[in-house]
């Protein structure tokens, strides 16, 4: 569908924020999509940006009925596994299975039929079948030494459904494998393996703070040293000074008035 060009840019710039905004600020990238939504609904790159940008902020209902009218209007089969796993976010995880064996499947790309056999991994466990996870996501892909976009995400799938399952010295070993696959950083499978193997980090910034902390601390009780320090000697100092007058006041006390006479 074509739109006017003044429209088309307006469209274009919310659809450019939502994708520069999805992954840092969710809820903003949604506000962003659904400015693009009233403005041309009937577009199937804005419909999808909203499903993406909803999906983001877990509003997995919207998210799903936004894939599927774009998949209506494209005939496209590529939002199958996200729309699988939106009916996972919506706890039917059933339906998830059930997509997951359906003919769409087939028709997807390399990466979409991994990203199918990870949704279908996970919904087999929120059902509770964390074995029947792990034979899932057993594939060629996950055996291939080479290493592919999703091959990250595969190999720590599999190593998550092995701990889960008790199978720790395998699932530390497929960490480690997600690891040497994982050069952006974008799991956090160097945390879980130091973790199994009883490493712990320290946070070097908030160790500066606590001593930071410790020492201003102990200005503030040598601060109040130093002020009970000069009251102290204030108030020896006022006690001389009292000590001073009154014997002053009995000095004159005991001195004849010049202006009397004595008693004889």
């Amino acid at each position: 569908m074509s739109l006017p060009k003044t429209l088309a840019d307006d469209v274009a710039r919310n659809l450019v924020m939502v994708a520069q905004l999805i992954d840092e600020d969710p809820e903003q990238a949604y506000a962003y999509s659904r400015i693009a939504l009233r403005l041309a609904s009937r577009v199937a790159a804005v419909r999808e940006a909203a499903g993406f940008a909803a999906y983001a902020t877990q509003k997995y209902a919207e998210a799903l009925a936004e894939f599927r009218a774009a998949r209506r209007m494209t005939g496209n089969v590529d939002l199958w596994p996200v729309m699988a796993d939106c009916e996972r976010g919506l706890g039917r995880p059933e339906r998830a299975m059930a997509m997951a064996g359906e003919p769409e499947v087939q028709k997807l790309d390399k990466a979409g039929q991994v990203e199918m056999r990870l949704v279908a991994a996970g919904a087999r466990r929120d059902m509770g079948q964390i074995d029947a996870a792990i034979v899932t996501l057993q594939s060629p892909e996950l055996a291939s030494n080479s290493v592919q976009p999703w091959t990250a995400r595969l190999r720590y799938a599999y190593a998550d459904a092995l701990l889960s399952a008790g199978r720790e010295d395998e699932a530390r070993e497929w960490f480690a494998k997600t690891i040497e696959a994982d050069k952006d950083g974008a799991t956090d499978a160097s945390d879980r393996l130091a973790e199994l193997d009883g490493v712990e980090f320290v946070d070097a910034m908030a160790e500066d703070d606590e001593t930071e902390d410790v020492e201003a601390d102990g200005n503030d009780e040598n601060d109040e040293e130093d002020e009970d320090v000069i009251l102290v000697l204030d108030v020896e100092d006022t006690d001389e000074d009292s000590a001073d007058d009154l014997v002053d006041d009995e000095d004159e006390r005991d001195e004849p008035d010049a202006g009397q006479r004595p008693l004889s």
